[in-house]
């Protein structure tokens, strides 16, 4: 299998979100999901951003992992784990699905709001072959400064699922990007 190939092939559906109405269902997705947790790419991205890696796995199993928003965990030299959340486009339009709602109906937070144990959010985008690490805990900031501003703006895209819907909102990266830095910069008020 060639490298493009295995690209089409890592986990994720967001990309279609806008072009079909397929219905997912979680364990189908789930173990898609395990199928492709060792695809060269990802080895690939972590290494390049993480040079001092020492070792990975996969934290796919349907657990506290990943309720607790892990797909892979990551040791570096120096003993440190990351926890990371792998996120998957085909396509690229030119923005950032944050998931406000993983239950719509429900108003279940998504993973873009709600507390998760990751550190970063690896948000990858299969035809331009670029990935971003997104530090999670920043990432929410920005979201929870700017969802009603975003929603109002940009409103949802839907993925059905087999009881329930997801409620993405479409964030423009230069925009997602310029509010990160912002949410990376806290102001004291006191000495």
């Amino acid at each position: 299998m060639n490298c493009l190939q295995e690209r089409k092939e890592i986990i994720g559906y967001l990309g279609e979100m806008r072009l079909n109405d397929t219905i997912h269902n979680f364990s189908d997705s789930l173990e898609r999901s395990k199928n492709q947790a060792n695809a060269k790419f990802w080895n690939d991205l972590y290494e390049t951003a993480f040079p001092d890696i020492l070792t990975m796995a996969s934290m796919r199993d349907d657990g506290w992992a990943q309720r607790a928003g892990i797909d892979r965990s990551i040791t570096l030299k120096s003993g440190k784990t990351l926890w990371i959340d792998e996120k998957v486009r085909y396509v690229d339009y030119g923005d950032i699905l944050l998931e406000y709602y993983s239950d719509y109906e429900n108003k279940t937070l998504g993973w873009a709001v709600k507390d998760l144990a990751s550190d970063y959010i690896a948000y990858a985008i299969v035809p331009k072959f670029i990935a971003y690490l997104f530090p999670f805990q920043d990432l929410k900031r920005a979201a929870r400064k700017n969802m009603q501003k975003w929603v109002n703006q940009y409103g949802f895209q839907y993925a059905n699922n087999v009881s329930y819907k997801t409620a993405f909102i479409p964030v423009p990266k230069i925009e997602l990007f310029s509010e990160l830095n912002k949410a990376m910069e806290v102001k004291i008020t006191s000495a």
